[in-house]
């Protein structure tokens, strides 16, 4: 069964145009990730989804149900926001157990949920703490488990981890991917992280200008990207760009390299000046210059390299990528 299907949906603010023929499918079960850079309109998209914000055109269906003029506390989903937005007067247990009183649930089924919902995320032993006696991390699980305890059958996550410190991040990362298992939940989340993109999805919505730029797994992506925009945003460090002439002379294309791709040989096509070298441990980030562009090669492992050294830097034929003048992709 489909969980949510987006027909050509657009939305304007005005004469500004934000979301342009959006289509798009989650399935039953799926965690979709919308990512792209700050003000591509994938927070729009969601608010849209859950109906704070009115498509101006196009059908939302979730459930198999249109609900474009459906209220949010009826489309059967349920939101976590970037801000956690906690009742600061409110403990854990009733901040998690408002909205099923506002549905007017019984008390059993109340404690049954929180119970259930507080137990998965570890929190069953701060129920009776406030917001303000929380960490960050635990606030933001306190704000999950209010969503959870509501059973949609929609998640949808606004950058809830962008609050976070780098550790918290990544442990939260991973009790969200562990919640999607457990729940086998359908779930939409919105993130300008691609890391969190590529760790979480099972299938990627990467947006830019209020379009949908392409749709995969992070895999599909990743090897696969349609043009110049995808291939550079998906990877850290960034896909290397330099004109393909400095390989082959005459070749007006756009050369696209992954820093993991670039390694150092005897007699490379590519001449390059070290400028920084990133010491990481298990791997040497080094950052040249290639005539008149700046390019990543990713090592693996510890390598002696200095600043201001010469280095020749080779490539597979096989790992190049290449675009035409407007980013668009194109054959080897």
């Amino acid at each position: 069964m489909t969980a949510l299907t987006l027909t050509n949906v657009n939305k304007s603010f005005g004469d500004v145009h934000v979301l342009k023929d959006i289509n798009i499918e989650v399935e039953d079960g799926e965690f979709v990730v919308f990512v792209g850079p700050s003000g591509c309109g994938k927070s729009t998209l969601l608010r849209v989804i859950a109906g704070l914000e009115d498509a101006t055109s196009g059908e939302v269906c979730i459930g198999g149900e249109v609900v474009n003029t459906t209220p949010p506390s009826k489309r059967g989903i349920a939101m976590v926001f970037q801000s956690y937005a906690l009742y600061p007067h409110l403990n854990v247990r009733k901040n998690m157990s408002l909205a099923l009183k506002q549905e007017k649930q019984s008390k059993a089924v109340i404690e049954e949920r929180v119970m259930k919902a507080s137990t998965m995320l570890n929190l069953q032993d701060y129920l009776d703490r406030y917001p303000s006696e929380l960490s960050g991390g635990q606030r933001q699980r306190v704000a999950i488990g209010r969503a959870i305890v509501r059973e949609p059958k929609l998640f949808l996550f606004d950058e809830p981890l962008s609050n976070l410190d780098a550790a918290l991040r990544m442990n939260t990362r991973l009790e969200i991917a562990n919640l999607h298992d457990t729940l086998a939940a359908s779930m939409i989340y919105v993130t300008h992280d691609q890391t969190e993109a590529m760790t979480l999805a099972d299938k990627i919505v990467v947006l830019r200008d209020g379009r949908v730029e392409q749709i995969g797994s992070p895999m599909e992506l990743y090897n696969n990207p349609v043009n110049q925009f995808v291939a550079g945003f998906l990877g850290s460090p960034a896909m290397n760009f330099m004109p393909a002439s400095y390989v082959a002379e005459g070749d007006p294309r756009i050369l696209g390299v992954r820093p993991e791709d670039l390694r150092l040989e005897k007699t490379g096509a590519l001449s390059a000046v070290v400028q920084h070298v990133e010491h990481l441990g298990g791997d040497t980030n080094v950052i040249a210059r290639v005539q008149d562009t700046r390019v990543t090669a990713r090592l693996f492992g510890q390598n002696a390299i200095s600043q201001g050294e010469t280095v020749s830097l080779g490539v597979a034929p096989d790992r190049c990528f290449y675009f035409d003048a407007d980013g668009g992709r194109i054959s080897g």
